[in-house]
C-alpha cells in the first residue's frame, strides 16, 4: 500500500469514512480476559480519491479514528472512464484476488462486501467484480485499493507507448 508516487493531500478533499468491519480481540491473563478491538476502515471522496486503513485499541471509537487516520495517509488516486474504470485487472494481496470489470452504464456496483465499500467510496458506479481466494476482508479491500491505483488512462498509456499513433487512433470508451 506505501506504492504512492506522489502524495495526495487529504485535507483538501471532502472525504467520508465508513466501517467496514470491526474485530475484537480477547488476550487471556492472569485475571481473565483483557478485550481490544482492531477497525478496518474506508475513507473516499466518491470522485476518484480511496483510501483504507486498520487501526488497533481498546476503545472502539478510538480504533475506529486511528483507521480514518491511518487511511487518510495512504489515499490513492483512481483513474475512471466515466461511471466505471477504464479496463479489467485482476491483483491478488496475500491469499486474497480481486478481479473488476468496466460495466455498461446502469449496471451498478456488482460487489459484496469490503470490495463494494472500497469502490463506492471511489466513485465507481458501474463495476462487476470477482473474488478469488481467501475471503478475509482486509485483505480484500487492500487488493481492490491496489488494483484501483493500477489503473492506467488508455489515451496517456497509448501516448507514452507509441507519441505518433496517439493522434490518429480514437480509444473507444474513453
Amino acid at each position: 500500500m506505501k506504492e504512492a508516487l506522489s502524495k495526495i493531500d487529504a485535507s483538501e478533499l471532502a472525504l467520508n469514512d465508513k466501517l467496514i468491519y470491526i474485530n475484537r480481540v480477547a488476550k487471556v491473563i492472569k485475571g481473565g480476559k483483557r478485550l481490544s478491538f482492531s477497525a478496518l476502515v474506508v475513507t473516499g471522496d466518491g470522485a476518484g480519491h480511496v483510501g483504507v486503513g486498520m487501526g488497533k485499541a481498546n476503545e472502539v471509537p478510538a480504533a475506529v479514528s486511528k483507521a480514518g487516520a491511518v487511511a487518510r495517509k495512504y489515499l490513492v488516486k483512481v483513474t475512471l472512464a466515466g461511471t466505471t474504470i477504464p479496463h479489467e485487472i485482476r491483483v491478488k494481496y496475500g491469499a486474497a484476488e480481486v478481479l473488476l470489470k468496466p460495466a455498461a452504464p446502469g449496471t451498478g456496483v456488482i460487489a459484496g462486501g469490503s470490495i463494494r465499500a472500497v469502490l463506492e467510496a471511489a466513485g465507481v458506479k458501474d463495476i462487476l467484480t470477482k473474488s478469488m481466494g481467501a475471503s478475509n476482508r482486509v485483505n480484500m479491500a487492500k487488493a481492490t485499493v491496489q488494483a484501483l491505483s493500477q489503473l492506467k488512462d488508455p489515451k496517456a498509456e497509448l501516448a507514452r507507448r507509441k507519441p505518433q499513433a496517439a493522434e490518429k487512433v480514437e480509444v473507444p470508451g474513453g
